[in-house]
């Protein structure tokens, strides 16, 4: 497969959903090097991203990322991707041999601004519907995440500019789905993206993992 080299360069637009869930349900998800934060009594912050990244992208290609708890590893606090699906080969292997992160194929439809819908196969992940919005502002942020290649636990950062608005949204997942024991539920909270231009560079070593 032939992908580009880091840093990737992406622009689009993307859905986030947050969610409270159980700690206790998403540990065996996480390797014990990480600590799950608790945001609030046995709940952790989890969050499902649903992204569409087009013309003036180092790769074109619809994204589907789950992070089920938020973590912290030495005072640095970022999330774990447990599931990630993707609609373009050249990325699937860029995410795996980069990033460590366990990219799958996956088939998306986008309908008219206010659904999308993720199927594997004969298989449906996830859908989403949400609203326009209205209100919306540009914000700059950098979020990092942990993953793990090989031996290492991994960390790297992403940097995104973008305009931002909260929406209403109403999230489905199937019992077939592979991360329906999450136990995501409704969003407490939805923002929607828009003229996003995002950066993700190399990842850093950040610890060799207990064998």
């Amino acid at each position: 497969m032939q992908y580009p080299q880091v840093p990737w360069t992406l622009q689009g637009y993307a859905i986030q959903t947050l969610h409270l869930v159980d700690i206790d349900q998403v540990r065996p998800l996480i390797p014990l090097e990480l600590e799950i934060i608790s945001v609030w009594p046995g709940k952790t912050l989890a969050s499902v991203y649903l992204s569409n990244y087009g013309s003036g992208s180092v790769l074109e290609y619809s994204e589907l990322i789950v992070a089920p708890a938020l973590v912290n590893h030495q005072r640095k606090i970022g999330g774990w991707v447990s599931h990630i699906y993707v609609n373009n080969a050249d990325s699937v292997a860029g995410g795996r041999e980069i990033w460590g992160l366990p990219k799958e194929l996956a088939e998306f439809t986008w309908e008219q601004g206010e659904r999308v819908t993720v199927h594997q196969k004969n298989r449906k992940l996830c859908s989403l519907k949400y609203n326009r919005q209205s209100l919306a502002w540009r914000q700059r942020l950098s979020v990092s995440s942990f993953s793990t290649l090989g031996a290492n636990l991994l960390m790297f950062p992403a940097e995104f500019e973008s305009v931002l608005g909260l929406i209403g949204s109403k999230l489905e997942i199937p019992a077939e789905s592979p991360f329906s024991e999450i136990g995501l539920g409704k969003p407490w909270l939805t923002v929607r993206c828009e003229q996003m231009n995002l950066r993700v560079d190399a990842p850093k070593v950040v610890e060799q993992m207990r064998v």
